[in-house]
């Protein structure tokens, strides 16, 4: 699948991003959080875009502003909800009427609030959501969820704190528990590309079967 770097801009600013070529449907892919050294290249946003890639879907992971050659600085997630949102109105623009959040610990919290402000019936997979660390109390309903996904041994996202949340998120989005995982799922890569690979499939089948009929 063609990679080709690319730069959109959110309020001004320059934001670098990775652009996959793949079909119609596509996703915005969300890194970590930039105060610790998360990127567009942290290891876990690359399997989740590997994922979809292998799913059919086209990808786009970019450096939230103030990250590598992103214009801009950290902006509590408020500027990166506007990063969010002109990552999906990129894709919009080059075609792709289908598009998805996907993203990796900080990445979910801020699609989770960009979905509840901007998208909120936009699909959405969550790695990880950092519920022990970050404050998911503004997000109540995310209609568009459809899986969350945690290891069981992820004290940053804690299977038990993501059961009640997923539930509350979205009843019917599937908790995937990766047993022996841990936040970062060191030597989980693989296992973790086809969890996602399968679930990300599952739902483009049948969200195609729903077109169709």
């Amino acid at each position: 699948m063609p990679v080709s770097r690319v730069l959109f801009h959110s309020e001004g600013y320059g934001i670098e991003g990775r652009l996959a070529t793949g079909g119609e449907r596509a996703v915005v892919v969300t890194h970590p959080h930039p105060l610790y050294g998360g990127d567009m290249d942290n290891d876990v946003v690359t399997a989740i875009t590997e994922a979809f890639e292998q799913a059919g879907y086209t990808t786009l992971r970019f450096n939230f502003r103030g990250v590598g050659r992103s214009e801009g600085r950290y902006s509590d997630g408020v500027g990166e909800q506007a990063d969010v949102g002109a990552a999906v109105d990129y894709l919009k623009d080059s075609g792709h009427g289908h598009v998805e959040l996907s993203g990796y610990s900080f990445g979910t919290w801020v699609n989770a609030l960009c979905a509840g402000n901007r998208f909120p019936d936009i699909g959405m997979t969550m790695v990880a959501p950092p519920a022990a660390f970050m404050d998911f109390g503004a997000v109540s309903n995310i209609p568009g969820l459809k899986a969350v996904v945690a290891g069981s041994r992820d004290d940053i996202a804690p299977p038990d704190m993501l059961k009640r949340l997923t539930a509350l998120w979205n009843p019917s989005a599937r908790l995937e528990i990766l047993s022996g995982a841990d936040h970062f799922f060191f030597g989980y890569r693989e296992a973790l590309i086809a969890l996602l690979t399968g679930l990300v499939g599952k739902g483009a089948a049948k969200d195609a079967r729903a077109r169709i009929s």
